[in-house]
């Protein structure tokens, strides 16, 4: 399990492009790594547009937006496309960072139990070090709590 200011667990995946990508690849900048459960769901969508609209904002400050799902390259690419999302979508089917972060949980839907990412984010700073956690993330209003906790609007 993570704990603020200790380093982020490091992780070398695919991007949508097929390109490994390794947290030590984004070291001297901030990052917003967030983890969400499925491509081009309802609730999935909306959190990756609204980290879009932001982008802006967050690039001026020098802040690297990374999402994280066990889905395939293939997927990204297109959930990616659809929604032209400018920021990195890594792939990991495998859970390799999902475990790591420990985001992978029992969740339960309609009754059902199954094991699957709970939707969360990590604030790393420059140095590599975690900063800030957010759990259990509830998708509306997100974002801004992400760019307020970095000093930043839309």
């Amino acid at each position: 399990m993570t704990q603020i200011g200790d380093p982020a667990p490091v992780f070398s995946l695919p991007d949508a492009g097929g390109r490994t990508v390794g947290l030590q690849d984004l070291r001297g900048k901030k990052v917003v790594l967030y983890f969400y459960p499925k491509d081009d769901t309802s609730g999935c969508t909306r959190e990756s547009c609204d980290f879009r609209d932001a982008q802006p904002a967050l690039e001026q400050a020098g802040v690297v937006v990374v999402g994280i799902s066990p889905d395939s390259v293939r997927s990204h690419q297109r959930f990616r496309e659809k929604y032209s999302l400018p920021f990195l979508l890594l792939a990991d089917p495998e859970r390799q960072a999902i475990e790591a972060y420990g985001v992978w949980k029992e969740k339960s839907m309609y009754g059902r139990k199954y094991m699957g990412v709970e939707r969360s984010t990590f604030l790393i700073d420059e140095q590599g070090v975690l900063v800030a956690e957010w759990r259990k993330v509830k998708v509306i209003g997100h974002v801004e709590q992400i760019l307020a906790s970095l000093g930043l609007s839309t």
